[in-house]
């Protein structure tokens, strides 16, 4: 595993930040980290670079215990963070003549390429870039030298869609060669990108399978039947579940097969006039874990 935590835990005074995350990130792999704000994300993250010391538990990366990695480690790393620091004296130009002799797998076609789809001022101070010009910036210096590891945490904020998209097709074009990180609110944007899925709540890590196995063990449900229902009885893996009218609607979270769906369904409610089943977004999927989480966290 290029990242594995056992038991990662960070606390805040008496908020648990993070709580016994055991992560793994193959290689290879384009791990999408998602989740609600204050799910834990960016203080994982920080932990996976040292820049936060873990209260309990541990993590590698590269094979290293992440409280110790090297400038030799760093030199296999890309990392982008929207509230990245970056020396503000110092011109998009010089900002690069500075980062070049510490990177011994430099490329510079690379960077004139990436430096020029991104439209990046050299002679601009970096201190007079927008945040969004800035965040061009940093992404643009995290893939010339070919690191083995990307992590990437909000690096798409501010930054428009038409760079987005380039971005996210770079990325694309190492797959395979690099293993990627993200967390994201974007998640149109990571979708197509993403072979991975981790989801975090109140610190927790709920779950991580592919991308495949995500997406297709969820469907959004509708049911139309003859008479006027009221709610079936709770059943673990139906999400959001509601009736209307002649219409009971969910989201399924353990999809096996329409057939083994529509007897699961006779069973509840009877008889279905009409059963529609339609495949889910990443968004979609996220917003129903999030909604769902919400709602278990209220009745705690």
């Amino acid at each position: 595993m290029i990242i594995a935590t056992e038991k990662l835990a960070k606390t805040y005074g008496s908020r648990e930040a993070v709580h016994g995350v055991d992560l793994e990130v193959p290689q290879g792999a384009a791990m999408a980290l998602i989740g609600a704000n204050g799910a834990g994300k960016t203080t994982t993250i920080r932990m996976l670079m040292n820049i936060l010391r873990p209260d309990a538990g541990s993590a590698r990366v590269l094979g290293v215990e992440s409280r110790k990695l090297s400038a030799a480690e760093f030199q296999r790393i890309g990392y982008v963070s929207e509230n990245q620091r970056m020396p503000e004296r110092l011109s998009v130009a010089g900002f690069f003549d500075y980062l070049r002799p510490l990177y011994p797998t430099w490329d510079r076609k690379l960077e004139d390429s990436l430096r020029a789809s991104l439209d990046l001022p050299g002679d601009r101070r970096i201190g007079q870039l927008s945040h969004g010009m800035r965040m061009k910036v940093a992404l643009a210096s995290a893939l010339p030298f070919h690191p083995e590891l990307l992590v990437l945490d909000e690096p798409l904020s501010g930054v428009d869609a038409l760079v987005r998209d380039e971005f996210m097709a770079g990325m694309l074009a190492q797959a395979g060669e690099m293993t990627v990180l993200i967390s994201s609110h974007d998640l149109a944007d990571i979708e197509g990108s993403a072979s991975h899925v981790a989801f975090m709540d109140r610190g927790r890590l709920l779950f991580q399978e592919s991308m495949d196995q995500l997406t297709g063990r969820f469907r959004a449900v509708s049911v139309t039947m003859s008479n006027e229902l009221s709610p079936p009885r709770d059943d673990a893996s139906w999400l959001e579940a509601k009736a209307s009218g002649h219409v009971f609607s969910f989201v399924e979270s353990r999809f096996e097969g329409e057939e083994q769906l529509r007897r699961k369904i006779a069973g509840k409610l009877g008889e279905a006039r009409n059963v529609d089943v339609r495949p889910m977004s990443l968004r979609a999927i996220s917003t129903a874990l999030m909604r769902n989480a919400r709602r278990d966290a209220s009745t705690q």
